[in-house]
């Protein structure tokens, strides 16, 4: 096979694509790299690894720029995430695939799938990858998309969970850290996951004769349940627990409908402590850490 007649034609045929069918340019590229990456991976074992340099300065030639030895490399590494199997990559752009070509293939899928679900922008993904989204995941949720494992809504919640403040402050109190999340709830619902929606600050919910108030109540709408989330500036103890149970249950009994799942909890505190949590006894409650940037 002429690997370099074959490669040429893959390209002058996506150059003749985008100057006539502008809708299916994302496409072709994809396709188009994709097709070269594999030529170029098939040549490389029979012509060794400076035959990516010859054909740069080939195509350079006879196409012009856009085609030096970074962005053949690129295309190889493309084909290469595809075959070891990265998922819905035709979704994404170019300049979105470009930031994931080096990472290994759950994490991969992890920003592919977090790209579909949220619409992200490059700039949005780079902020991601920059806040070492995926690293912050649970270790059990990083093995899951290699397993038939069903991910739970407890599943993606980062850990810590990141929050801005100017001040860069790490002695705070409650009530300056819930007002820095309500500064910013968009960010911070997306640092718990997908589909959580913002229902209320300081939730009332009467027993007896005596008010009490949830920190935040959010809906998630991925897994159709109520979320109470507790804020605490201290390590996690045992009394938070208690206290969070009882807001759960509350839930469950006077607010949730027949047709919701059963209510969640998320404890973000200063420190964790995994003790509490391991005899808790309780699947519905987790802890996650906050970290001031």
């Amino acid at each position: 096979m002429n690997y370099y007649n074959e490669i040429r034609n893959e390209l002058v045929n996506n150059e003749l694509t985008k100057r006539v069918k502008t809708y299916s340019i994302n496409r072709s590229d994809l396709t188009t790299y994709y097709n070269v990456g594999k030529l170029l991976s098939a040549a490389g074992k029979h012509y060794g690894e400076g035959i990516i340099k010859e054909y740069s300065k080939r195509l350079t030639s006879e196409l012009g720029k856009g085609y030096n030895t970074t962005n053949l490399k690129r295309f190889r590494q493309f084909y290469e995430m595809v075959e070891k199997g990265a998922t819905m990559w035709h979704q994404l752009s170019w300049s979105q695939i470009r930031l994931l070509l080096s990472f290994e293939i759950n994490k991969c899928n992890y920003y592919i799938n977090s790209c579909l679900s949220n619409n992200l922008s490059v700039r949005q993904l780079q902020d991601c990858i920059k806040s070492n989204e995926y690293e912050r995941l649970p270790e059990d949720t990083k093995k899951k998309p290699d397993s038939n494992t069903k991910s739970s809504l407890v599943d993606f919640v980062k850990d810590p969970i990141i929050i801005k403040s100017n001040n860069r402050i790490d002695d705070i109190s409650e009530k300056a850290l819930h007002l820095l999340i309500l500064e910013d709830i968009p960010s911070f619902l997306k640092e718990l996951g997908s589909g959580f929606t913002f229902i209320d600050h300081e939730y009332k919910i009467k027993f007896n004769d005596r008010y009490n108030y949830i920190d935040f109540l959010l809906f998630n709408i991925d897994f159709n349940c109520y979320v109470v989330v507790e804020i605490k500036i201290t390590e996690l103890k045992k009394e938070h627990i208690g206290q969070i149970q009882t807001y759960i249950n509350y839930i469950d009994k006077n607010i949730k409908k027949i047709t919701h799942d059963n209510t969640i909890g998320i404890i973000i505190c200063k420190k964790d402590n995994n003790y509490v949590i391991e005899y808790s006894s309780d699947s519905r409650i987790i802890a996650r850490k906050y970290e001031l940037i």
